[in-house]
């Protein structure tokens, strides 16, 4: 791809106005933006019309089935709103993204195309508040984002993505399986990162699936996947992955690691298959000799959602500088654990403001304790989680 700068076709009835500085933009963008999240159904229906009539071959990019990559759609948009006064944090997501999107044969007009969509779509659901102010902003917003994924997209010369064959197919619990994929060369990921995997039976329906194990040198990783409701991808990788099967896998993403550096102690608040990258970065963190004081609090809504304790509580019998905390909501087993949601157990125990922090699990869990954590005092610029860890 070329690296000229990039052509946004802004609608002609308000022409753009460039925001005056950086503080203008983010207020006209969040502002803007609460006005048509009401409307994100609409909203993406309306941009991936005007994508697929601008660029009818990115059609083909996508799953028959448009309804996950609408919501998908909104996901991005919203995190990237959140986050688009924190450039240090945005601007790391915003290269992996584009990494990302070289496994689609994304090219240079897509950008474009992709630009004038949203810009189309934005301005139809905002109606008499698409002002050449408001105009101005997203151009220029959508220019910083695309910029960082075209930039770091042409700079780099790895695979775009990889191969991996199924070696072993297992439940772990009724609704959780356990996948290994043997890769035909280890890909470059950290204890902790996330990848996007394609299956046989979903063709162009990606999902994002945390490895459980530190890279290793033969390129095997170990997937843990929940069926959840509604899930096309997550339900056909439980009931009806076989051994053999052949997946696709994409660049690594995510920031969830362990600042060694810190001189703090860890706090790491999981739940669901957010023991995955939680478990990899402990096998990880063993490697070395010394570690910081470990807790790890592992929640479900009962005590069999708890599918992999066992194993954490084995590292930690070999690892004094690690404590496992059990947590349920709804538990009459006499099991010994900790008794409620995670966000309110977690807390009881204090504002854990001298510790780093790492939070991994559903998107709603995340939200519910990283409120209820800022709230209790422990400070945001040490707590870490990841956006697209679960569908």
């Amino acid at each position: 791809m070329s690296a000229e700068p990039l052509q946004i076709e802004v609608p002609p009835r308000v022409p753009a106005a460039p925001a005056s500085n950086a503080s203008d933009l983010v207020t006209i963008i969040r502002t803007s933006f609460e006005l048509v999240e009401p409307k994100a159904d609409e909203l993406a229906k309306h941009f991936y019309a005007v994508l697929f009539a601008r660029a009818p071959e990115t059609r083909d990019l996508f799953p028959a089935n448009m309804e996950i990559q609408r919501s998908r759609l909104l996901r991005a948009l919203v995190h990237v709103v959140q986050m688009v006064d924190r450039p240090a944090e945005l601007t790391p997501f915003l290269q992996q993204l584009g990494r990302d999107h070289r496994k689609f044969g994304v090219i240079a007009r897509h950008y474009n195309a992709v630009g004038a969509a949203l810009l189309s779509a934005i301005e139809h659901f905002a109606g008499p508040a698409w002002t050449p102010a408001v105009a101005g902003a997203w151009t220029e917003a959508y220019g910083i984002v695309s910029g960082a994924m075209r930039t770091a997209a042409e700079a780099e010369h790895g695979p775009a993505s990889w191969l991996g064959r199924v070696l072993a197919h297992r439940r772990l619990s009724w609704d959780v399986a356990m996948v290994q994929v043997q890769t035909g060369q280890p890909i470059p990921y950290r204890a902790g990162q996330y990848l996007s995997v394609e299956t046989p039976r979903r063709p162009r329906l990606w999902r994002y699936l945390s490895p459980a194990n530190a890279p290793r040198e033969d390129g095997v990783i170990e997937f843990h996947v929940r069926a959840v409701e509604g899930g096309w991808v997550s339900r056909a990788i439980v009931a009806h992955t076989q051994r053999g099967d052949t997946w696709r896998i994409g660049p690594p993403m995510g920031r969830m690691a362990v600042n060694r550096k810190s001189g703090r102690n860890l706090l790491m608040v999981v739940g669901g298959t957010g023991m995955a990258p939680i478990k990899a970065v402990l096998e990880d963190m063993s490697r070395f000799g010394e570690n910081p004081r470990t807790e790890v609090f592992l929640g479900g809504r009962n005590f069999t959602d708890l599918y992999d304790l066992g194993s954490l509580r084995q590292l930690s019998y070999t690892n004094p500088w690690l404590n496992v905390v059990p947590v349920v909501e709804d538990d009459d087993s006499g099991s010994g654990a900790e008794k409620g949601t995670l966000a309110e157990v977690v807390t009881r125990y204090g504002a854990w403001a001298d510790h780093d922090v790492l939070v991994c699990g559903s998107p709603a869990m995340i939200r519910a304790t990283v409120s209820r954590m800022l709230v209790a005092g422990t400070p945001l610029d040490q707590i870490r989680y990841d956006p697209f860890t679960m569908d």
